[in-house]
């Protein structure tokens, strides 16, 4: 299956996951995602440019999901890669709120809406 294949009637969006259990303001998770957003389009541009330019035409939808500590962030992480969906974990450099190393979030995609649900679906909202 070719690329083309994969866009065909295909609805396309990126999904932001991100940690509740951490101390980070409202600014500080806009920031977390702002990178796993960036992050993750950059990866799906270098290596999906069709599905990137898509997503771009389809009006970028997102979404952001919140998981509730970093076992459960990282599992979702690894059940993305292992479905071969394309993602990016974030981990903080520590300047601010949280200390160096820690996972604070990942993005997810742009990718097929259908694919990212059946690993994301069960994740509330932010």
């Amino acid at each position: 299956m070719g690329v083309f294949d994969f866009l065909k009637n295909k609805e396309l969006k990126q999904t932001l996951v991100v940690r509740k259990d951490l101390p980070m303001t409202t600014g500080k998770i806009i920031a977390q995602c702002s990178h796993a957003s960036l992050s993750s389009f950059l990866n799906v541009h270098s290596k999906n440019p069709d599905v990137a330019r898509k997503w771009l035409e389809q009006g970028q939808k997102k979404v952001v999901l919140k998981v509730q500590s970093e076992r459960e962030l990282v599992e979702y992480f690894q059940k993305c890669k292992d479905a071969k969906i394309p993602c990016e974990l974030i981990v903080d450099a520590g300047h601010t709120q949280v200390a160096s190393g820690t996972k604070t979030c990942f993005g997810v995609g742009p990718w097929s809406e259908l694919e990212i649900d059946k690993v994301l679906g069960k994740l509330k909202l932010l």
